[in-house]
């Protein structure tokens, strides 16, 4: 374990007011790129306008707060129930 943050999903800062969040999953040129446009609403709330499908809220209080359920998100999906391995009484040695 690196204890490096998820590099695949990015917040790059537009203007003064505006990021967008990247899934570098997809190429540049790809639209699927970019997940979300994020604005500043006021000094304490920023807006998500989602470019794609995505469970999760329109209205965070930073920026940051955005990236960081994105990531949650994604890791919620990739986690699975552990899978029941059938486990058999060894052979007998004759």
């Amino acid at each position: 374990m690196t204890g490096l943050p998820d590099a695949r999903f990015e917040l790059r800062k537009v203007t003064e007011y505006e990021w967008l969040i990247l899934d570098h999953r997809y190429e540049a040129s790809d639209p699927r790129r970019t997940l979300g446009c994020v604005y500043k609403v006021d000094e304490y709330e920023v807006e998500v306008m989602w470019m794609r499908e995505i469970a999760a809220a329109t209205r965070y209080m930073s920026p940051i707060d955005v990236l960081e359920d994105v990531r949650r998100l994604h890791d919620r999906s990739r986690s699975t129930r552990p899978i029941e391995i059938p486990h058999q009484p060894p052979l007998l040695a004759t």
